[in-house]
């Protein structure tokens, strides 16, 4: 329906393993760096239909998923020595990056991950 239309955004959910490993998640950082590419081939197969096609990509965040992470102080303090807003995120967090990403603000981004991760790519 979007080629028909001539436009169209969608967002995919990528992470910041999309960049970093980890050691003992490697089948999740495969995974991740492949939405991330897929992301990229998408965008160049259908940008030229007027479809935009980026990425969201979290960094380490609260979540049911993450809790065993969270309450680890050993991880907890080597992540938060890590990232320069030293703090986890908030699901709130990802709303402005989502919003933008599905808004008229980002009409020439396409191919983009977007990461949303306290600057730990930064540093790491």
């Amino acid at each position: 329906h979007m080629i028909a239309r001539g436009r169209g955004k969608i967002i995919n959910v990528c992470s910041v393993q999309s960049e970093l490993g980890r050691p003992n998640i490697a089948p999740y950082t495969a995974s991740k760096g492949a939405v991330k590419m897929l992301t990229k081939g998408m965008a160049i197969d259908w940008g030229p239909h007027g479809l935009q096609v980026n990425g969201l990509g979290p960094g380490y965040f609260k979540t049911p998923l993450n809790q065993a992470l969270v309450d680890d102080p050993a991880f907890s303090a080597w992540l938060l020595n890590r990232t320069p807003s030293r703090r986890w995120g908030d699901v709130e967090d990802l709303v402005g990056a989502a919003i933008f990403l599905a808004s008229d603000a980002s009409r020439f981004v396409n191919g983009h991950i977007l990461y949303v991760d306290g600057g730990v790519t930064a540093t790491l």
